[in-house]
């Protein structure tokens, strides 16, 4: 249980910085390159396929806004969800990071295709009138560069979000230079763990309050810090119990075809739920041998964390046009992969 306990520190303490890094890079970079690139349509693609691949639901979400503003097409936003995989990017990335890296540039390139051929032969069909007075908000300003003056004054009047949030990290660091959480030994794994949350470290020490209260603590902190805990030792805890009572069950997956063709099924029927969280079962199922690639990449085919969230506040036709074309296809993939042994 206290290995359990451990882990799932570690994995959320993982997520916790990197999504610091990535809303701190998002807002830096002002999205000035997405408008650029969604010029044209195969602009529209590869930056769809871009964000998608880009761990977190921010890309998914700034996609969904530029598809209610009319500025991207259907095709580019099933895209972005075939190559998104929500939070449980940054599970995989601390659970399986090689295994990741495969899986992101395998759906780069099916999110590609299948954004043009969306376009090409659905085009009218996924045609939707969606519209909103707002899309993404990006707030460049927030991360201008500013005086040591100024840090220096925000440190005497610390807020109680930077304070909490200097801690938790400061404890984390420690935790896992003590060996605490994560590897025992020394090697790339902890030193990377390390090293980005040194960066997440800075990165709350130096920012400005506004950013660090509406960015960091609001969203990243608040909205998606203890879901991501919770999810994830949910699912560990399950998965050790289970153990516990049936201790060869996954040996008993692995060796039955069957039970991967209702896994198969269920990583699908499951991808639909506009949530991060769900879908983590499949990703420690893989990570523990029990079952095999073509599940993981249907789920993350189907699955978009909660990146479609927005569209089903916009358009609920729209939601369901995009879910639709990407549970065809991550089925009709996974299954094909499952059929020939992968």
């Amino acid at each position: 249980m206290i290995k359990v306990l451990r882990e799932a520190f570690m994995i959320t303490g993982f997520v916790f910085v990197m999504m610091l890094i990535i809303e701190y890079l998002n807002v830096l970079s002002r999205g000035e390159w997405q408008k650029k690139l969604a010029a044209n349509k195969w602009g529209q693609y590869l930056l769809g396929s871009f964000l998608g691949a880009t761990p977190g639901c921010l890309g998914a979400f700034a996609m969904v806004a530029m598809y209610a503003h009319r500025m991207v097409t259907a095709g580019a936003v099933v895209a972005t969800m075939i190559a998104t995989s929500g939070d449980e990017s940054f599970i995989m990335l601390a659970m399986i990071p090689k295994q990741f890296l495969i899986l992101t540039g395998i759906l780069f390139v099916i999110a590609l295709v299948a954004g043009v051929l969306t376009d090409r032969f659905l085009g009218r069909q996924m045609r939707v009138d969606v519209d909103i007075p707002q899309g993404f908000e990006v707030h460049g300003e927030e991360c201008k560069h500013f005086s040591a003056g100024v840090m220096v004054t925000q440190w005497k009047n610390c807020s109680a979000a930077r304070g909490i949030l200097f801690a938790v990290l400061v404890a984390y660091l420690v935790a896992l230079l003590t060996g605490q959480v994560g590897p025992k030994e020394w090697n790339w794994v902890r030193i990377t763990v390390l090293v980005v949350s040194s960066i997440a470290l800075l990165i709350v020490t130096t920012v400005p309050d506004h950013f660090l209260e509406e960015h960091l603590w609001k969203h990243v902190a608040r909205r998606h810090a203890l879901r991501v805990f919770l999810w994830v030792l949910g699912t560990l805890l399950v998965v050790y119990l289970v153990n516990l009572r049936f201790p060869h069950w996954q040996e008993s997956v692995r060796q039955k075809a069957q039970w991967h063709w209702l896994a198969l099924l269920a990583a699908c029927l499951i991808g639909i739920i506009p949530e991060s969280g769900p879908h983590i079962i499949f990703v420690k199922l893989f990570a523990d041998g029990t079952i095999p690639f073509s599940i993981l990449l249907a789920s993350s085919i189907v699955q978009d964390g909660h990146g479609m969230l927005p569209m089903l506040a916009y358009s609920r036709k729209a939601f369901i046009k995009i879910k639709l074309v990407n549970l065809v296809v991550g089925g009709i993939i996974g299954a094909i992969l499952l059929a020939v042994g992968y």
